[in-house]
């Protein structure tokens, strides 16, 4: 994520300057690398000055088609990417990279002339929007742009070769980088006969930047992914590895007058009509037909300044697409954890996030409707929103395990967010999140402060008091106080980074009463202490390896009062070498208090990733050892946690994604139990807009019922398959036809299909 360099016939800082600096790097000005016998035998400690770039009006219109013959782009700025930060250390790049930045009253444009000296080994796939753990397997160049200068917050943008797209929004002081976050936003991407071509347009109105239409500077860098043997990263600015910080580094782009968003008003009207049938019974012949069913939805949003943006919605449609990644439950004492995918909820949604996830957005399950404002004035961010849901999804979190139950009651959720700046990177917050419903109420209030006291250094703190009362029947049922109780969440940690050390320690704690509902908080009656040192070396690309890291962790859990339930010592070694391989070994040794039993065990684990070629990837994670059987309280004598998964292109419009996933305990006595889960997932991109896909999933899950203490099935398997047409001309305006369903086997029954349903999804972005 990157930075600039030259914009009309103005230089800054002065060229004098620039030239000083590719003296001292061996970096040319316009992105030629000097070649080695030119260096210096001694060369003098480097320096690497924040640059500032001038960016100009387009001298003419500019068509987003990947053909740069428009006269706007022969005097646009310039952004040379002179720096390999990984694996070199803001060394030249091994291919040249040019960035071109200009801007009218409707678009922000930037494009790039990536150079390859071999193009047919260029990697470039067609896929989903978004799909990046595909995308940074390709080649593809980007920018973060950083509109509010206050380097805090930015938006990243991403394009491969072929055009396919990503966005994100990344908060410095979260370290969030969070690509669930959409704009709509042209891009084309074209593979010529010395590299690539990539244009993109960004329009003002989708943008959030300071009010008024003086000149503005925002932050800005400009990147590169170039992967071959090894993923080099390359960019518009140096990285410095004694720095903890990334927008703190950015460079600058300067010039830009006169912006203004209009009035920019979007609505999204949404049609999705399905229709489910279902099994009655085990013994019914077959599924009975269910009634079609058709829901209208209307989502809005409007700029009500270049800062701040209003966002409603009417009987929202909140469906996926998308099935949620299968994940085993066997032996599992806490509630899994879904990521959010609904448009809606993803607006401005970093600025709900704190150390202590008091906001989570899938707790609210099927609203009426829904608003919400967020943004930002001066030194000044805000976010609030407002639901009314038909259901009351509540998680019962404890020290040893949790339980979820999900009402059909009607509730109201608030939540209401503040940050300030103070100086210039650091932040103090507050937050409301409360659920009211007849007869219950879940209240949260806390503060929070974001503390960088040196570009290496970080601190965060927050506090949260929460006050909940349940309707009588809840409490009874799921064994919680009668009468309205309270509890208090804490959480600090302080992070340093060098490029030789870095060092982790923190403070998280919950009590007995606390409860987060409008978030995720699985486990509280805790007080955990974890620290973690680390020894970091980094080599070049030719090397054996590119970084390594070896270090201790280590963490200590107890309850309210004081008694320990959890402790953990590790080992670790992280690696990254050649064929983009990723390897991580871990040697902990843990002990548990689980209802008043001690349990100590070894349980190593492993994870490794390589990618070989463009067209292929593998990984493995896995755990082995001791553990504890959670069921039956008792130590486990052996436990295996195996997960392979690779994913082949043989072709770029196929992509292929296979998972497996095994897990099996064994006790004194015998294996406990063995669960099997496997996914499926083929896809066949039609286009970069439209592509066919099918989903398999299958468990299949064996247990010993002679090693139980209740009873239990012999054996439990399901499948689940989804088949989905997707044509997305943005992430609103979309058609989308599919098809699912469910299939479950016990001991001596074979697969029966328990349910399927036919959906069809329509929404439409009309902007003005």
């Amino acid at each position: 994520m990157p930075p600039a360099r030259r914009g009309g016939t103005s230089l800054f800082p002065p060229a004098g300057t620039l030239a000083a600096l590719a003296a001292a790097t061996g970096i040319a000005l316009h992105g030629v690398p000097v070649l080695a016998q030119q260096a210096p035998a001694s060369p003098a400690p480097r320096v690497f000055p924040r640059v500032t770039f001038t960016v100009s009006r387009a001298a003419s219109d500019i068509k987003i088609d990947g053909v740069l013959d428009e006269e706007a782009w022969k005097t646009a700025a310039v952004v040379p990417l002179p720096y390999e930060w990984a694996p070199g250390d803001n060394v030249p790049p091994p291919v040249e990279t040019e960035c071109l930045v200009a801007y009218d009253a409707k678009n922000l444009y930037v494009a790039f002339r990536a150079h390859d000296p071999k193009p047919s080994d260029i990697r470039a796939h067609l896929m989903d929007r978004d799909d990046t753990d595909t995308l940074i397997q390709d080649d593809h160049v980007g920018v973060m742009i950083d509109t509010f200068n206050d380097e805090r917050r930015a938006f990243q943008f991403r394009v491969n070769p072929l055009g396919v797209q990503a966005d994100a929004v990344f908060s410095e002081q979260d370290g969030v980088e969070d690509f669930s976050w959409d704009m709509m936003w042209s891009a084309v991407g074209r593979i010529t006969g010395d590299g690539y071509i990539v244009e993109m347009a960004f329009p003002l109105k989708q943008l959030r930047f300071k009010a008024g239409e003086g000149a503005q500077t925002w932050g800005f860098e400009a990147f590169r992914s170039w992967p071959r043997n090894v993923r080099h990263r390359i960019s518009s600015q140096p990285r410095d590895r004694n720095k903890g910080c990334f927008l703190c580094q950015e460079n600058k782009i300067a010039g830009l007058e006169g912006l203004a968003q209009g009035r920019n008003v979007e609505l999204d009207p949404t049609a999705t009509f399905s229709r489910t049938d279902e099994r009655a019974s085990a013994d019914a012949a077959a599924l009975a037909s269910g009634d079609p069913d058709a829901e209208l939805g209307l989502t809005g949003r409007w700029s009500v300044t270049s800062s701040m943006t209003l966002n409603g919605t009417i009987n929202p449609d909140f469906s996926q697409v998308e099935a949620d990644v299968a994940q085993l439950d066997v032996n599992q004492r806490f509630a899994l954890f879904y990521p959010e995918k609904r448009p809606f909820f993803l607006e401005g949604i970093d600025y709900f996030v704190t150390p202590i996830q008091s906001v989570f957005t899938r707790t609210v399950a099927d609203p009426y409707y829904g608003a919400k404002l967020t943004g930002k004035q001066g030194g000044n961010a805000i976010g609030v929103f407002v639901t009314r849901d038909s259901l009351n999804n509540l998680v019962f979190p404890a020290n040893a395990g949790s339980a979820d139950a999900s009402l059909d009651d009607d509730v109201t959720t608030v939540v209401g967010r503040y940050r300030r700046d103070i100086g210039s990177s650091s932040t103090i917050g507050a937050l409301y999140a409360g659920r009211e419903g007849e007869g219950y109420h879940n209240r949260q209030i806390g503060a929070d402060l974001f503390w960088r006291p040196t570009q290496s250094d970080a601190i965060r703190v927050q506090y949260i008091r929460t006050e909940t009362q349940y309707p009588e029947a809840v409490a009874e049922g799921y064994g919680q106080p009668k009468e309205a109780f309270g509890g208090n969440g804490t959480w600090i940690d302080y992070e340093h980074v060098t490029e030789k050390w870095a060092a982790f320690g923190s403070y998280e704690a919950y009590d007995s009463g606390f409860r987060a509902d409008t978030g995720f908080v699985p486990r509280v009656d805790v007080r955990t202490l974890s620290g973690q040192a680390q020894r970091r070396w980094f080599r070049g690309a030719d090397a054996w390896f590119n970084t390594l890291n070896l270090g201790l962790r280590g963490g200590r859990t107890t309850n309210d009062e004081w008694a320990m339930t959890d402790e953990t010592v590790a080992a670790f070694v992280n690696y990254t070498g050649p064929y983009q391989i990723q390897a991580q070994l871990t040697v902990p040794r843990s002990v548990e208090v689980y209802e008043g039993v001690r349990y100590e065990f070894y349980r190593p684990n492993l994870r490794f990733g390589i990618k070989p070629s463009g067209r292929s990837a593998l990984s493995i994670q896995g755990r082995f050892g001791g553990g504890v059987d959670y069921a039956n309280n008792r130590q486990a004598t052996s436990a295996i946690q195996w997960a392979p998964a690779v994913e082949y292109r043989p072709v770029s419009r196929v992509s292929l994604q296979l998972n497996y996933t095994l897990d099996r305990l064994s006790v004194e006595g015998g294996r406990l139990y063995q669960a099997n889960l496997g996914q499926l997932k083929a896809i066949y991109h039609l286009n970069v807009r439209t592509f066919v896909r099918a989903i398999l999933q299958y468990t299949d899950i064996s247990r010993d019922p002679d090693l139980y203490r209740f009873p239990v099935e012999p054996r439990t398997r399901r499948f689940f398959s989804q088949y989905l047409f997707s044509f997305k001309l943005n992430p609103q305006t979309v058609i989308f036809a599919g098809y699912s369903d469910n299939a479950a086997a016990t001991q001596g029954v074979d697969l029966q299909q328990q349910n399927r349903t036919f959906f069809v999804k329509l929404g439409y972005a009309w902007a003005f």
